[in-house]
This record gives structure tokens, C-alpha cells and sequence, in this order.
């Protein structure tokens, strides 16, 4: 069964029920942390009471700097809320490791941007290092990968689509909530991964919900395409794209061959003044929590509870 590990200022903590107990472990990273998992497996044994999870303040459990490399466009719902047909050619893209932020942290949305989107992910925390040319079978996966946790892949939507910029959009910091939870699997665990249900809600509204089922390129398949170019190493984390739900979708498709016709200056104008009336974009005071984990609870990635403010209110 898996282990549940948490990170705060002070350390790292075995989840058992609502307490923690400390990992006896000099890991400061996330990659020391699973070399050292006879230190995990020491704490999760202990007879110690623990400290009541509400009493501790959650970090992300994927410590940065790292690679951080998403799929896009990997689950048959978003295809079609994305007007996709046919067959979707596997893509990858980066976002900076900045962004990456804790998962009770507030989003923080810059200034220009007025379309703000979720999107809730499951991400890989690679144990081993995938080097270019590797070949990743089902069987494998335990090999290749630690633990999951939730992310979500926070957009920048008017900065994506009129700078076709993913690495810009989806990079500014607070924009990759992770965790609470990195679950450390055990090689059985695996054998569950399509059961596992993502679900995210806006201020109470169920937004989205899917389970891996529906997605299009799997886990072992998708490190053994991203193997091709890019080598990972412990630590690093791979968010495996979003299920459909998100505030974006594609516009009719007499509308998008109108908006072909047009100067793309004219297109966009006439595109965002359509998106102004959709309510499902991120604003200030919003309030976003994820859930990711099988229907029973042997694997449970916790939830997220994030905030949305604009860089005018924020502290930082």
C-alpha cells in the first residue's frame, strides 16, 4: 500500500490518518528524500503519536529546482472540449520549476492576464533516472517511477493563444499547486493507476472529474515518447494533462472557420470578447480544491485548497 509523505519548513512527515510522524531523514530534496526510503518505511512503523496534520503548514513534496515537463492535451474529454477529431499526436512542453508552489498557497494572477484557468493533473515523481532512448514497458513503471501528487496547470489563456506561448502561459509563479501528498507507491499500487479519480471544484461547483480511463497516452507509453528527447532524473515531475471541464473550449466550428478568414489582430479581439461572458474563468476570491485518489482510498493524494488573488493584493 502507499505511503503518504508530507513536507514542512521543518521536515518530512509519514501521513497516518490526521497526524504526521517525522522521517528520521537528512533529505532535503525530494530526490534524497526517496533514496532514503528505509527512513520512510522507519517512521511509517513507529509506535510515535505523531502531530495533528491540521497543527503542521504544507509545502509542496516536489522540491525545486527540478524538470517539470506536461502533456498536453491527454484525456478524451478535453479533445473534445478542445475541438479535437481523430487521432491527437502525443506533445510535451516545460514550465519553469517556479512555479511550482504549495497546495494551500494562493495563486497569484499577474496583472495582464484576464484569463486564468485551471487544470487539474496527475503528476509522475520520477525515482530513477530516464535516460534519452529508454523504453518504458507497463511492467516497468515501479522502476522508473516514486510517487504522484496533485497539480494543477494553472493557464494564462490570453497569454497561450496569442503568443502560442505554453512555456510563458502556464510558468509564472504559484501557477503548479503540488501536493499535499507525495504518495510513495509500492510495485502493486500501480496495478490501480486508472482508477484513480481527478476532481476539482470552483467555490463548491464541480468543474472536473474523470478518472484515468480516459486518458489517451498512458504513463509508461508517455516516458517512453518524452525518452526520445529528454532524459529525467529523481525528483522530476511530469504532469500527465487535464481531463475536460476547463473554462477554455473550442468555439463552434462555423464560428473557427470565420475566425480563419480574419486578421489574427481582428480574430483574437472578436475571440476574448466571447470569453468575457464565460463564468468559469479564475477571479480574485475564488477558491479552487482538488481531489485525486481510487474510490477505496487505497490511493489518496489529499486535496488542495487554493485561493485566487491578483499580484495588486498579494503580500509577495
Amino acid at each position: 500500500m502507499s505511503t503518504n509523505v508530507l513536507r514542512t519548513a521543518d521536515g518530512w512527515w509519514v501521513l497516518r490518518g490526521d497526524r504526521a510522524v517525522p522521517v528520521g531523514t537528512k533529505a532535503a530534496t525530494t530526490a534524497e528524500l526517496i533514496a532514503d526510503r528505509a527512513a520512510v518505511r522507519q517512521a511509517a512503523l513507529s509506535g510515535e503519536a505523531g502531530t495533528p496534520v491540521a497543527d503542521l503548514v504544507v509545502l509542496s513534496p516536489v522540491t525545486t529546482p527540478c524538470r517539470v515537463v506536461a502533456q498536453m492535451v491527454n484525456y478524451r474529454s478535453h479533445a473534445r472540449d478542445s475541438g479535437f477529431t481523430g487521432d491527437i499526436p502525443p506533445a510535451f512542453f516545460r514550465k519553469a520549476s517556479g512555479s511550482v508552489s504549495g497546495p494551500g498557497e494562493a495563486i497569484v494572477r499577474p496583472s495582464h492576464v484576464k484569463f486564468l484557468d485551471y487544470e487539474i493533473e496527475l503528476g509522475l515523481v520520477m525515482g530513477a533516472p530516464l535516460p534519452v532512448g529508454t523504453v518504458v514497458e507497463e511492467r516497468d513503471l515501479p522502476s522508473y517511477v516514486a510517487g504522484l501528487v496533485i497539480t494543477n496547470d494553472v493557464s494564462a489563456r490570453d497569454v497561450q493563444l496569442t503568443k502560442t506561448q505554453f512555456y510563458e502561459s502556464k510558468s509564472y509563479p504559484t501557477f503548479t499547486p503540488t501536493g499535499p501528498h507525495l504518495a510513495l507507491l509500492e510495485p502493486e499500487d500501480f496495478a490501480r493507476l486508472l482508477d484513480l479519480r481527478l476532481k476539482l471544484s470552483v467555490n463548491g461547483e464541480l468543474r472536473q472529474d474523470r478518472t484515468l480511463a480516459d486518458m489517451i497516452v498512458r504513463p509508461a507509453q508517455a516516458l517512453t515518447l518524452l525518452a526520445r528527447f529528454q532524459t529525467l532524473d529523481p525528483g522530476d515531475l511530469l504532469l500527465t494533462g487535464t481531463p475536460g471541464g476547463t473554462a477554455l473550449k473550442a468555439p463552434p466550428k462555423p464560428v473557427e472557420k470565420i475566425g480563419a478568414l480574419l486578421p489574427p489582430a481582428v480574430k483574437w479581439k472578436a475571440f476574448f470578447r466571447s470569453q468575457a461572458r464565460n463564468p468559469h474563468y479564475l477571479r480574485t476570491g475564488d477558491v479552487i480544491t482538488a481531489t485525486i485518489s481510487t474510490a477505496d482510498g487505497r490511493i489518496d493524494l489529499g486535496g488542495q485548497r487554493t485561493p485566487v488573488t491578483d499580484a495588486s493584493r498579494d503580500p509577495r
